[in-house]
């Protein structure tokens, strides 16, 4: 695992341990409008914890559309765009650790 994603998933531990899952943002609006059943707000706001940590602001708004259109997700994914490869592997890299941090959730 690369320097930067241990340092932020051992932030988040810290933040679980002191904080609840009180964050607020688009990845969290998105998650809790998401219609899913299992879309709680303790799940949404570690979902957005993470975010908060691995994520710029306009990735998240990027991300958080893709609750609304999955298909949009695919194009990003199948872009030829150096870009959106880039973001691509941000957003892989904040998914698998969303996943392994929030799976208690």
């Amino acid at each position: 695992m690369k320097k930067s994603g241990l340092m932020a998933l051992v932030a988040c531990m810290v933040m679980s341990v002191s904080a609840p899952a009180m964050a607020s943002g688009p990845i969290q609006s998105a998650c809790l409008n998401s219609g899913r059943s299992q879309a709680s707000r303790q799940l949404c706001g570690c979902i957005q914890q993470v975010a908060d940590m691995t994520l710029r602001g306009s990735d998240q708004r990027r991300a958080a559309s893709f609750f609304r259109d999955p298909e949009r997700a695919q194009k990003v994914k199948m872009s030829k765009s150096a870009a959106d490869d880039a973001f691509w592997e941000r957003y892989s890299a904040f998914g698998e650790q969303a996943e392994a941090f929030c799976a208690a959730y």
